[in-house]
């Protein structure tokens, strides 16, 4: 645990970073051929040709694999398992998938808010042709999670496991940045986007014919104050919930989940509290009903991440081999990619309501959640808190 707590305690020693901003993606407008006349198939053809690149990277652009996923019967024909992995355009996301898809058991459904940049990374790091698919999703609107979902269903493909994955990081922020719906962008992100994601998924999992069907959701050591590296402030606080409860709009309710002036790297812990305690509730609510095991994990201090993109030249230079040569805690994406996958599919690690952790020899084990990380009154408001916003109630 100390190397893993030198790691988060090195970043916040580094120097200011700058927010990044965050691009929107458009939505995709359609054209519809209704008859088959000449005509009509020279216009298509025309604008087709006009928009080609254009298209192809829309919000509800969807690369179709190769595969036959479904036949006119309704059967299923994939023998391969389907995983949907957020945020698998880089990083800890790309990782995984390729460590599935290389295994030849797996379709991974790559869910990418830049589509473009998703269909690049597959292709730079070889993911095996017709072994995935990329499919537009933007965690920062809700409107986009339930398109994708709609998207998703329209693919015909099954849902074995989703991996909730993707998340921004803002540690340096003096200012908030706000959602499409007016939420504080790292839990817009991070909690509310990947909450109703699971919500509006359950039941494709619980489909499933899969005896390992999962949902999962990465969490953090920086949001966990029972370790060194959770004890760095700002701490993750929850408070009693104030501005959760306010909508953290930053007009009539403050943008933190405990009501207290902005930070981003707290904002960001917060965050990853809830998604420790999203997943717990997931499976007091429905682990027995429905076979699903509900998991969280933090597969190490991955020093080359996106996440650090913000970061100033030097620190993106310096913090790798501080990591691995000084501290001894640095984990690779490929490594950290493999330890995700092993949640995913590994059959000894199909415990549910488990938080997963690694030691230094690569050792999966059980870890333990802090107080406030494993609360059941908190999860439980969280929640019911989570469930208005998003407007599921």
């Amino acid at each position: 645990m100390a190397t893993l707590a030198n790691c988060a305690a090195a970043s916040h020693l580094v120097a200011k970073e700058k927010l990044a901003s965050l691009s929107t993606e458009s939505t995709f407008l359609g054209l519809q051929l209704h008859g088959h006349g000449q005509n009509a198939v020279r216009m298509i053809n025309k604008v087709s040709k006009s928009h080609a690149i254009a298209t192809s990277i829309r919000a509800n652009a969807v690369a179709a694999p190769v595969e036959t996923l479904k036949p006119a019967d309704g059967k299923k024909t994939m023998t391969k398992s389907s995983c949907i992995i957020t945020g698998a355009s880089s990083g800890l996301g790309l990782a995984t998938a390729k460590a599935l898809t290389e295994s030849g058991e797996w379709h991974v459904v790559m869910a990418c808010r830049d589509f473009l940049k998703a269909e690049k990374a597959a292709k730079s790091v070889g993911l095996p042709k017709g072994s995935y698919t990329v499919m537009h999703l933007d965690l920062a609107s809700l409107e986009s999670v339930r398109q994708f979902v709609t998207n998703f269903r329209n693919s015909g493909m099954p849902l074995d496991v989703l991996v909730c994955n993707a998340a921004v990081y803002f540690p340096t922020a003096k200012e908030p940045t706000f959602s499409a719906e007016g939420f504080e962008l790292s839990v817009a992100t991070n909690h509310l986007g990947h909450f109703l994601l699971a919500r509006l998924l359950l039941e494709d999992l619980e489909k499933s014919q899969s005896k390992a069907k999962r949902l999962i959701i990465v969490g953090s050591i920086t949001g966990n104050t029972n370790t060194l590296a959770g004890n760095i402030p700002p701490k993750a606080n929850l408070g009693d919930l104030r501005g959760l409860s306010g909508g953290l709009n930053g007009v009539n309710a403050s943008p933190m989940i405990d009501g207290g002036a902005f930070d981003g790297a707290k904002a960001y812990k917060d965050s990853k509290v809830c998604n420790m305690l999203t997943m717990q509730e997931f499976h007091r609510r429905y682990h027995e009903k429905t076979g699903i095991a509900f998991t969280s994990l933090y597969p190490g201090c991955i020093a080359t991440t996106g996440l650090f993109r913000s970061h100033i030249p030097l620190f993106r230079t310096l913090f790798p081999p501080f990591q691995k040569y000084i501290t001894k805690g640095f984990v690779s994406e490929e490594e950290s990619g493999k330890r995700l996958a092993q949640v995913v599919s590994d059959p000894s690690l199909s415990k549910s309501g488990v938080y997963w952790s690694w030691n230094n020899d690569s050792s999966s084990f059980e870890n333990v959640l802090s107080e406030e990380a494993s609360n059941q009154d908190k999860a439980k408001k969280v929640w019911e808190i989570s469930e208005k916003l998003v407007g599921l109630e």
